[in-house]
């Protein structure tokens, strides 16, 4: 944790309004991911290439990410993923700026072989190396579709972090609002598993919702009480595993399932029309920016686009092949931390925990912190 993840003593660019050429390396969990991404000097962001390679199958028999799988697919994949990342790209590694790599935060066997790899390639190539916070990848996403001005309020909702921020671009956040005990994306998962829908969850759940009525279940509602912008999936998560217990027809789970996804929206769309007035407050750029994995489910994105529409704010998400984990993300972050010279020394480490706005994390925990460091 004392190692230095972003130093102003790095090499800053050659001109500030030059094109950066950045290879970016993604392997937090279960993707295997490369990508090349150019940045012009007006702050648009093309992607060369994008390649992911998936280990649902590899996972799928154990209805979850096994950490010790994941990291021996990653050390197998890695290299012909980046490989073919440039390959698509038309480059050679001469063409390149920089390297950027997930540093954390994630499954630390992972991150270590990205990180790794993006060292060797620094080395090798005499690039400048940028560690990456996974997550700062994901805030920065929604930029892959589109020009994103700073600042914009964003919602992070991924497969283990459900957060509220102030962006004002790569390395200054602030956090509004972090889930004080499990995550949206953890609920999603939980709870198809406990409806036998094997994995990834998430999207079984939504297709099973589809099909079903979920005013026949009563969910609990969390903090309702509460006027702060934090987060609670642990009480859905409990009374909806129980329920699961219960569901005897095909139709039953498709009810329930339909229940969990309209109670996790909703809990979502609570606590950010409280975030979205906060803002609105405080700043005349109002844009509401919607990313992670969680955000590729259609229900919610509509949920929150009225919520935005409501307040008065844009609304804007990632293209749905960037909501989740892939490395043109990291690649991005990585070229705007470049541009503004923050690059990282050689013996950066990989941090199984790295909160976006640390600080705050630290000074006010929602979880305790522990040998691994402040989570959210």
């Amino acid at each position: 944790m004392a190692a230095d993840y972003s130093s102003e003593k790095g090499r800053a660019t050659e001109a500030p309004d030059a094109d950066l050429v950045v290879l970016g390396l993604e392997t937090s969990c279960d993707e295997t991911a490369a990508s090349v991404v150019r940045l012009t000097g007006d702050g648009a962001a093309t992607v060369l290439s994008s390649i992911v390679h998936s280990q649902i199958d590899d996972h799928a028999a154990f209805g979850g990410v096994v950490p010790e799988i994941a990291a021996r697919s990653h050390v197998e994949m890695i290299d012909g993923v980046a490989r073919r990342a440039m390959a698509e790209a038309g480059l050679d590694y001469g063409q390149l700026n920089g390297v950027a790599a997930t540093a954390g935060p994630g499954l630390v066997g992972g991150v270590m072989v990205g990180l790794s790899y993006g060292k060797a390639v620094a080395l090798a190539r005499d690039l400048p190396l940028i560690a990456v916070n996974h997550l700062e990848g994901h805030a920065v996403s929604a930029r892959l579709g589109e020009p994103v001005a700073y600042p914009f309020l964003l919602l992070l909702v991924s497969g283990g972090h459900c957060q509220l921020l102030e962006v004002r671009g790569v390395g200054d956040m602030t956090r509004l609002g972090t889930t004080i005990d499990d995550a949206a994306g953890e609920a999603f998962d939980k709870i198809a598993k406990a409806l036998g829908l094997g994995y990834p969850g998430g999207p079984a759940l939504e297709k099973l919702a589809e099909s079903g009525d979920g005013a026949r279940f009563d969910l609990p509602r969390a903090l309702l009480g509460r006027k702060d912008c934090d987060f609670s999936f642990s009480g859905l998560k409990t009374a909806a595993s129980r329920l699961a217990a219960t569901c005897e027809t095909d139709q039953d789970k498709a009810d329930l399932a339909d229940a969990v996804q309209t109670a996790i929206a909703r809990q979502l769309a609570e606590r950010s029309d409280r975030a979205l007035k906060d803002y609105a407050d405080l700043h005349e750029h109002r844009l509401f920016v919607v990313a992670g994995g969680v955000a590729a489910n259609s229900t919610i994105r509509s949920t929150l686009e009225a919520v935005a529409a409501k307040n008065g704010f844009a609304f804007l998400a990632p293209p749905m092949a960037y909501c989740t984990d892939n490395a043109a993300m990291i690649a991005l972050a990585g070229a705007e931390r470049l541009r503004k010279g923050l690059t990282s020394d050689i013996d950066t480490a990989a941090r199984p925990r790295w909160p976006l706005d640390e600080q705050k994390a630290l000074a006010d925990p929602a979880h305790k912190p522990g040998r691994k460091g402040a989570k959210a």
